[in-house]
């Protein structure tokens, strides 16, 4: 390789910034490991930012006997909830039900050891309720009579990827986005890896161990590393969602089924919006470029049609985005691909950990498996730590565990409003959802809003984007609008355009050159 501008030495080379990636660089830097992890577009800009948003069980999984996944995730759907009580939150499910159906006993039962699969503290249990007098009830069409509700919880996606690459940061590693592999290469003591930063030039990595957690490109960077028989395979399975404006009042979300087997979410989004969604689709195409199509749009349309009784068209639609799941190649139909994960080590010489599959929900519980098998290499004696610690924002009520509940939010946030009364209080508590106790970093001592800058968007100070750059990798209008926050959702069409020319008229020092 050509001599480069920089070079790194490190225990660990994460190459993937999604959540996988980002959630063992957390593990591994806060047992003391030193850790790179390096991502070629902007954190959580591919699958980790195109999921459903939510951190659940996954009720359909009972259906092909899934058992331990499912329990898996419900376990750690109460850690992720005491984690990040500012970007989780509870959500309850309604689930219509209507001949030619799944029986209702059927689903009752599943329901009930959905319930019992994993103990519950924070979430109620599930149970039958009356459409004609539940609020849900409403807006659907009048042969939808009785049907479940049943608890999950729901997730600010990126966000929950950014915060664990700001605790990775925090704890020592080295996060660099916009930065390519373009070469990795086993040496006698390690592996010598060659990125690219954009607008920073070469950059050589020496490590011990290398994490392959490229999501969809996992597969084809294997192989073209350790090119030889065998190895893991990905199956693509791509989900496309669509947002309309709110199409019910109360806060329950929905879930749909459909005849083909295929369930379908309407989840209260954005204050202001309704996200349906997910399609499962095998896709062969460009991983960089997914996006929804037509075809896509008109399922999403026509299944929610079927329960609302005013019809929901392609016109409505205001937004969509679609993303590629890197799942498990099983030979199963693609709605009933496992979304467990396997983790595959190459130790033909210095190792290679390969991350196959997963599901947003397990991500904690597959780092701390990852960094078990890593740290054992490395010698590394530092057991899991995560189980009981806070994400960034995250400790409202201190840091223990017994001390942070998503239960307690609306109190905190009314202290907060209360701290920052010069604020508008919609603004504040968009702030405190996204950014939790480090609020306090965003707004420090400001008095008065013409402390907080230029508005260059409604809404959008120069203080939080000034934040953003600082703290959390932002770099284009894009990574404002649409994955550190939705705002994008929110204001006029030309915002991006004006964000962008402000951002490049005020450029930011960045303090991690490499």
């Amino acid at each position: 390789m050509a001599e480069p501008l920089h070079t790194l030495d490190c225990d660990i080379l994460i190459v993937g910034g999604g959540i996988n990636g980002a959630g063992i660089a957390r593990d591994a830097a806060g047992r003391g490991l030193s850790v790179v992890l390096c991502e070629k577009d902007d954190l959580a800009s591919h699958t980790s930012s195109a999921s459903t948003k939510l951190i659940h069980g996954g009720l359909r999984y009972l259906e092909y006997y899934e058992f331990n996944l499912v329990r898996k995730a419900l376990i750690e759907r109460e850690v992720l909830l005491r984690a990040a009580p500012h970007i989780m939150w509870p959500l309850r499910f309604v689930m219509p039900h209507a001949p030619g159906q799944r029986p209702a006993l059927m689903i009752r039962a599943g329901l009930m050891l959905y319930d019992l699969l994993a103990k519950r503290e924070l979430l109620p249990a599930s149970a039958g309720i009356n459409l004609r007098a539940h609020a849900a009830g409403k807006p659907l069409k009048p042969e939808f009579q009785r049907g479940f509700i049943y608890s999950d919880g729901w997730v600010d996606d990126a966000r929950l990827v950014v915060l664990n690459a700001i605790d990775a940061c925090e704890k020592g590693a080295t996060i660099l986005t916009r930065t390519l592999c373009s070469g990795l290469a086993r040496k006698a003591d390690g592996w010598e890896a060659a990125l690219h930063k954009t607008g920073c030039g070469d950059i050589r990595v020496n490590a011990r161990y290398v994490v392959n957690a490229a999501g969809p490109w996992t597969a084809s960077l294997l192989h073209s590393t350790l090119p030889k028989e065998g190895g893991g395979n990905l199956r693509l399975i791509k989900g496309s969602h669509i947002i309309v404006k709110r199409i019910f009042e109360h806060d329950n979300a929905y879930i749909f089924q459909h005849p083909d087997g295929r369930i379908v979410f309407a989840i209260p989004y954005e204050r202001d919006f309704t996200l349906i969604g997910t399609t499962d689709l095998d896709y062969h195409g460009d991983a960089n470029q997914v996006a929804i199509s037509e075809d896509e749009i008109a399922y999403l349309c026509e299944l929610a049609s079927q329960y609302f009784v005013k019809p929901i068209v392609p016109a409505d639609v205001v937004w969509t985005y679609s993303g590629v799941r890197p799942l498990v190649e099983d030979g199963a139909d693609a709605k009933a691909v496992t979304r467990d994960y396997r983790l595959e080590v190459d130790s033909d010489g210095p190792p290679m950990l390969s991350v196959f599959g997963g599901k947003i929900t397990t991500f904690r519980k597959l780092a701390e498996e990852a960094v078990d098998l890593i740290a054992k290499s490395l010698g590394n004696r530092h057991g899991a730590w995560t189980h009981n610690a806070c994400l960034p924002g995250g400790d409202l009520f201190g840091a223990e565990p017994q001390n942070r509940s998503v239960l307690e939010f609306d109190n905190w946030l009314r202290n907060v409003q209360g701290r920052y009364s010069w604020l508008p209080p919609l603004l504040v508590a968009r702030y405190a959802r996204a950014y939790g106790t480090r609020v306090h970093t965003l707004l420090g001592k400001k008095e008065d809003i013409a402390e907080m800058g230029e508005e260059i968007a409604p809404g959008l100070y120069a203080a939080e984007v000034e934040y953003l750059r600082r703290y959390e990798w932002a770099r284009t209008a894009q990574d404002i609008l649409w994955r550190r926050s939705k705002l994008g959702l929110h204001l006029p069409k030309d915002a991006g355009d004006k964000l962008q020319a402000w951002l490049a008229a005020n450029p930011f020092q960045y303090k991690q050159a490499a």
